[in-house]
């Protein structure tokens, strides 16, 4: 059966193999392309006669990556900064080329490009894009509490259920599952706009808690916490 057709547990246990085994640059590089598909028509919608002709270079740009055409890709962004940097497809643009950089594994200049259009877009909406997409970047190089920092660093506003699934993950890759169970609770409790998975954020938390009251379970189990030690064969025969 097709990847693309596995049910959603699968997707969940496959997602933890992945920050078990691999980390998660490759959950942070489906993150950063699923948000960029909605952030790009996000800003179509905002489009306005100005930007007609950056809008045009953007696309040209966006096509280019989608061929695999990266390098032709690189010059026309190079042509959208200088044409036009004032315009906020120049930081679309970067948000862009980090995905781009993502999917060939080269998450430090990701997480540059997302790091100066976090800090300097003069567009709000696209710094919490920014933001959101470096945390995930971190996470992909094994810095989970620097992502923490990243996603604590300012207020999400309608992004928060993404921000909280986001600070979830980064608590899983540390192996702090309470934390994780909190977190991803507090995205769905907060979801209405459909930005996240539903489904996928039901499995964490369904699996999460499963694990937590399957271990509640052991720890009451009279005389669990000495089996350990007979089975060693410290305090007994030698």
């Amino acid at each position: 059966m097709d990847d693309y057709l596995l049910s959603e547990r699968e997707q969940w246990d496959a997602l933890k193999r992945w920050l078990h085994e691999n980390g998660p640059a490759i959950v942070a590089g489906v993150a950063i392309a699923a948000l960029g598909l909605g952030g790009y028509r996000w800003w179509q919608a905002r489009e306005n006669s100005q930007d007609l002709a950056a809008g045009a270079l953007y696309v040209q740009m966006e096509n280019a990556f989608t061929q695999g055409n990266s390098t032709q890709a690189f010059i026309l962004l190079g042509d959208l900064e200088r044409q036009y940097p004032s315009s906020p497809y120049a930081d679309q643009a970067r948000l862009a080329s980090a995905a781009a950089f993502v999917r060939d594994g080269e998450l430090a200049r990701a997480a540059d490009e997302l790091r100066s259009v976090m800090q300097h877009s003069p567009d709000a909406i696209l710094k919490l894009i920014a933001r959101l997409r470096l945390a995930r970047v971190q996470i992909a190089q094994h810095q989970a509490s620097d992502a923490l920092a990243t996603l604590n660093g300012a207020d999400p506003g309608a992004f928060a259920p993404l921000y909280a699934e986001a600070r979830g993950d980064a608590y899983y890759a540390m192996g702090d599952k309470v934390a994780a169970l909190a977190q991803y609770r507090q995205a769905q409790a907060g979801e209405a706009g459909g930005e996240t998975d539903p489904e996928m954020l039901n499995l964490k938390i369904s699996d999460l808690a499963a694990d937590a009251t399957t271990h509640g379970r052991s720890s009451n189990v009279p005389g669990a916490a000495a089996k350990p030690a007979a089975s060693g064969g410290t305090s007994a025969k030698p």
